[in-house]
């Protein structure tokens, strides 16, 4: 049997739902902490939309079932949380080429007759830093090799990242997915462990993205793996991490007078990818922060 917990009580005390209501959602386990829902509410009302989103608790081993069922019920799309991101794959008629690259997929639209599988997280994070500077042609160093890293690595490179470079305390997890990259990619790629080199390369990088789970709550006092003897002024620091909002390594790079990004921006653009992806508008960028800010629990 299915165990699917759809959260509705937030959403009717929002939103009359009526049978004409669009359903939109996001599937996962755990997702009962998703913050992804307040965004995308408060951008359909907004906007006016008659949507809403919901989230489904789904567990391993009933994607498939579940994934029938949505199609079945008519719902428009779907965002695809931990742990079914590669699996996911496996249900789909179509796949963008830069989701069959991470070989992962977050974000689902369903047609009549289709479901198409996108990964928006590279997209969140490249829109994210170029709030500040654009990456083509830049020097990036991204410190983590698993799933983020992956998916942002290929989006940089997929957007004309000059040279990237994977930092990792593994050197070869790191080397593993740099060979992957030159695959597919030309350019200058390459691997490297946290150790002397790393300082070296950071001298002239342009971007640093953290995607580790260093300083995460609620291990907040962990020591970060750069700190801001190890940084330059025009270096920009990106955080993946949204919680706490200024990391430890956010808070080094202060220090060194370097601009930073928080995580949040990364989880506010990869949805607003999603949200253009099912219904063709751009929400309005600080709908989606003020909706997750008031989440996380900082006033607006």
């Amino acid at each position: 049997m299915i165990n699917i917990k759809c959260s509705l009580n937030y959403v009717l005390v929002k939103k009359l739902i009526t049978g004409k209501t669009a359903v939109v959602g996001i599937m996962g386990d755990p997702v009962e902490h998703s913050l992804s829902p307040p965004m995308h509410n408060a951008a359909f009302k907004h906007l006016k939309m008659d949507y809403v989103y919901v989230p489904f608790h789904v567990e391993h081993g009933d994607l498939g079932c579940a994934i029938d069922g949505a199609r079945s019920m008519g719902i428009k799309g779907l965002n695809i949380t931990i742990p079914h991101k590669t699996e996911v794959t496996n249900y789909l008629n179509e796949i963008t080429q830069t989701a069959q690259l991470i070989g992962a997929v977050n974000t689902l639209k369903f047609d009549k007759t289709t479901i198409s599988g996108y990964n928006t997280d590279g997209v969140g994070a490249v829109k994210a830093i170029e709030e500040i500077t654009s990456i083509n042609g830049k020097k990036i160093i991204i410190m983590g090799a698993g799933g983020a890293a992956r998916a942002i690595s290929f989006q940089l490179l997929f957007n004309g990242a000059g040279e990237v470079l994977i930092a990792n305390r593994t050197m070869k997890k790191a080397c593993k997915l740099t060979d992957e990259l030159r695959k597919n990619f030309n350019g200058s790629i390459s691997c490297l462990g946290l150790n002397t080199k790393l300082n070296e390369e950071l001298k002239d990088a342009d971007v640093l993205i953290n995607t580790t789970p260093v300083g995460m709550h609620p291990n907040e006092d962990q020591k970060p793996m750069v700190t801001s003897d190890m940084m330059h002024r025009d270096l920009i620091v990106n955080d993946i991490v949204y919680n706490p909002l200024k990391t430890g390594l956010l808070r080094e790079a202060e220090k060194a007078g370097a601009k930073t990004i928080p995580g949040t921006k990364m989880l506010i653009y990869q949805g607003m990818e999603s949200f253009r992806i099912w219904t063709g508008i751009t929400p309005p960028v600080e709908i989606f922060e003020k909706a997750l800010m008031t989440g996380l629990g900082y006033k607006s």
